[in-house]
């Protein structure tokens, strides 16, 4: 047959349980397809460039989403830095996901980059919980950084803790397939489970040392920018008073 206008020969092949990443990563490991002779190329079709599209498809989503995150906690905070804060729970999150996937032997398939788009806007709440109630604190009570943290971190753990429950209990079902063959849903159930785990236990301890890190880090570039204002103007004083003088 042709394909493109090129010959073309289609071999495919049952990978049975074998991951279609692994499959295809094996496949490209053969000698025959190292050593391919002049003008013979190799091209994925089928399940292995439907796997490619998702992909890069998905991480567009992701930075599409990242990004809106973002711009609509700038507009929720007033604040150009403390929706990184927020936003700084994301990776302890998808680490939790990709190391459940490993660990129940499960491949990156559509269910489950579904879940962690599902991820995202959860462990976002979360951390909006704690960051909203530490700025709250320290804006309408007069609390020190440290006091609102430690406020925060006590009184908000308990709603993070029951958001991450309810969702992993009903996650639950469809990971473990008590409905049948949920094989292909499976996935999205362990990802959304490993990520809301690995973010609630680090998101108590990650969100409040970056939003420390940022907030003592905006305060002395507001310093250095105000001190720096002060400079100009004593320079540019005596200059002026110079000038009325001679006149």
């Amino acid at each position: 047959t042709r394909y493109d206008r090129n010959r073309n020969i289609s071999i495919s092949a049952e990978r049975g349980q074998i991951p279609l990443g692994d499959a295809v990563a094996k496949l490209n490991n053969l000698p025959a397809m190292k050593n391919l002779p002049q003008g013979v190329r190799s091209v994925e079709a089928g399940d292995a460039k439907i796997l490619n599209d998702i992909v890069s498809g998905f991480l567009l989503s992701m930075l599409i989403g990242v990004f809106c995150i973002y711009a609509l906690l700038v507009l929720l905070f007033h604040d150009m830095v403390q929706p990184i804060t927020i936003l700084s729970a994301l990776p302890p999150s998808a680490g939790g996901a990709f190391l459940m996937l490993w660990a129940l032997n499960m491949e990156l398939s559509l269910p489950a980059m579904i879940g962690l788009l599902t991820l995202m806007g959860i462990v976002t709440k979360n951390s909006i919980l704690l960051v909203e109630y530490i700025v709250m604190a320290r804006r309408e009570h007069g609390m020190s950084r440290y006091e609102a943290i430690i406020d925060a971190c006590s009184k908000r753990v308990r709603p993070i803790v029951m958001t991450t429950i309810a969702m992993a209990a009903g996650m639950l079902p469809i990971t473990i397939g008590l409905h049948g063959d949920n094989a292909f849903r499976a996935p999205m159930g362990a990802s959304v489970i490993g990520g809301l785990l690995a973010s609630t236990a680090l998101s108590l301890f990650v969100v409040p040392v970056i939003y420390t890190l940022f907030d003592g880090l905006e305060h002395r570039v507001k310093r250095l920018m105000k001190r720096m204002k002060g400079e100009s103007t004593e320079t540019t004083t005596p200059a002026g008073r110079a000038g009325e003088g001679a006149a």
